[in-house]
């Protein structure tokens, strides 16, 4: 059985509270229109993950809000505030094999690493503009032949990967 695995950064965040906790920053202006723009790809695409695993980030949260996904089953996960690329392969590892669909809204620059090092086709011009940046509101798209729990460093084929700038057209 092929699973799917989605990787979302989350959308551009607001500094106009230089004072706030990063934890808690919350989407800028441009973050909310990066958030509307992914829903209207998902739904073209018809991309509907049956688990969604977010970083318990303010700007996480909002993003996934954002998504409209309201009949995903989500979890708030704070180890992905920030996590290393083996954490998250740990974090998606733990996912029920139910899920075929799988996405997680995290940050750089962990996902960005954990998408380079998951990988298989990493040659490949999709993956080259991917390693170049993975900006927020990035999303990879990777399928992958084994259940979660087997998953490997370098066994996920990157499928898809667009950015906010690209779904303005």
């Amino acid at each position: 059985m092929t699973r799917n695995l989605f990787l979302l950064r989350h959308a551009k965040s607001s500094w106009d509270e230089p004072d706030l906790a990063d934890h808690d920053r919350p989407l800028a202006k441009r973050g909310r229109k990066a958030g509307e723009l992914l829903r209207a790809f998902f739904k073209t695409r018809d991309i509907r993950p049956d688990l969604v695993l977010v970083s318990s980030a303010r700007r996480a949260q909002e993003t996934f809000e954002a998504l409209q996904f309201r009949d995903a089953p989500h979890k708030t996960l704070p180890a992905l505030y920030h996590a290393a690329p083996e954490a998250i392969l740990d974090i998606i590892r733990a996912a029920p094999e139910k899920a075929e669909r799988v996405l997680v809204i995290g940050h750089n620059p962990g996902l960005q690493d954990f998408a380079l090092l998951f990988c298989a086709n990493r040659g490949d011009e999709l993956a080259r503009r991917m390693a170049d940046s993975f900006p927020t509101g990035g999303f990879a798209q990777f399928e992958a032949d084994r259940p979660w729990a087997l998953l490997e460093m370098g066994c996920g084929k990157l499928t898809g990967f667009v950015t906010p700038r690209e779904l303005k057209g």
